[in-house]
């Protein structure tokens, strides 16, 4: 079998909303050096629509580099129960990009997603605060 890639990302918004930024970082197995990376601003947006937007950019970098197999690491237990069914999504911000979620995870032969705390998250949170940071 496969090894999967492994994949942090984060949202970070300063106000809710305010302005807005993501993160990803893409690493293949057993590697250090990442395979991709994102830090980029988003302009304004509430944080779990950054949190949103953060995965779907990771989910697409992965896609790019020919990833089929995935653990993606988020520190968003929110955006974890929605992406496995363990919570509705009932704002209506969210619904579309849940529903790009869904349509890119479909284009995955296998994801696995866990909630890390956020420490353990650090260098997507750094990329998403650093894009704040550069405007």
């Amino acid at each position: 079998m496969t090894q999967a890639y492994v994949l942090h990302s984060d949202g970070a918004a300063r106000g809710n909303p305010g302005p807005a930024a993501i993160g990803a970082v893409l690493f293949a197995p057993g590697r250090l050096e990442p395979v991709a990376v994102v830090s980029e601003a988003i302009g304004r947006a509430t944080n779990n629509e950054a949190e949103y937007r953060a995965l779907l950019a990771g989910l697409r970098a992965a896609l790019d580099a020919g990833v089929t197999r995935l653990v993606v690491r988020l520190d968003s237990e929110l955006l974890v129960q929605q992406a496995t069914g363990g919570y509705r999504v009932k704002a209506a911000n969210l619904k579309p990009l849940f529903e790009e979620l869904r349509t890119l995870l479909g284009r995955f032969a296998s994801v696995r997603f866990e909630h890390v705390p956020r420490e353990r998250n650090a260098l997507a949170d750094d990329l998403a605060n650093a894009a704040l940071d550069r405007g």
